[in-house]
């Protein structure tokens, strides 16, 4: 009985040496186990089409937004941008994802994004396609109509940190301050730029 737990335990160390460490982050969580995106088919800001395959060969910050927003998610395209540009980390992209299919045409998310500097992605499509993309995430969107017939868009505001391998393997919650979060970026490195291949 002892010899057989005595090689339980050893399998047990073994294992949990052979795995990468879990980075403890300040501004989030990270994975065990880094979570596969499902399938979608979105288009960039130059209306080519979009999945995970082509999130995929660099890290990438996810968060999902629109360009009619008043403030959360101009604040957090800026803290991302300042993110980008503090961390040494080679491809690192920022990816907004549009919650607003309606307004957000390729065009008008692309001169959205370029008002922030730094290596954006902006990704928007039609509202099947939007809502299939949040559900693979675990996002939520509801509209919000305004007086006047004007309407804004009520969403979750969360961070998805993606490897290379488009997969992910952290999420950020607000409030968000670029120090610790680019701080928390550069503890991820190692999983970040070790996705494409594993």
């Amino acid at each position: 009985m002892l010899a057989v737990a005595g090689t339980i335990a050893g399998a047990y160390v073994g294992r949990m040496l052979t795995q990468p460490a879990i980075p403890s982050l300040e501004s989030g969580t990270s994975f065990p186990r880094p979570k596969a995106l499902t399938e979608f088919d979105l288009v960039d800001t130059q209306g080519r089409k979009s999945s995970p395959a082509s999130l995929s060969g660099h890290p990438s910050l996810v968060f999902f937004g629109f360009t009619h927003c008043p403030d959360v998610c101009p604040t957090t395209l800026a803290v991302l941008a300042n993110v980008q540009k503090q961390v040494a980390m080679p491809g690192l992209k920022v990816v907004l994802i549009s919650v607003d299919p309606e307004r957000d045409t390729p065009e008008q998310l692309g001169k959205y994004i370029s008002s922030f500097g730094g290596d954006l992605i902006g990704l928007t499509g039609p509202a099947p396609e939007i809502v299939k993309t949040m559900k693979t995430f675990g996002v939520a969107a509801a509209r919000v109509d305004l007086p006047g017939g004007s309407y804004t868009m009520d969403h979750s505001a969360t961070i998805f940190a993606l490897d290379e391998g488009a997969r992910i393997v952290a999420v950020f919650t607000p409030p968000f301050s670029a120090a610790p979060l680019a701080r928390d970026v550069e503890r991820l490195a190692p999983v970040l730029s070790g996705g494409a291949g594993s």
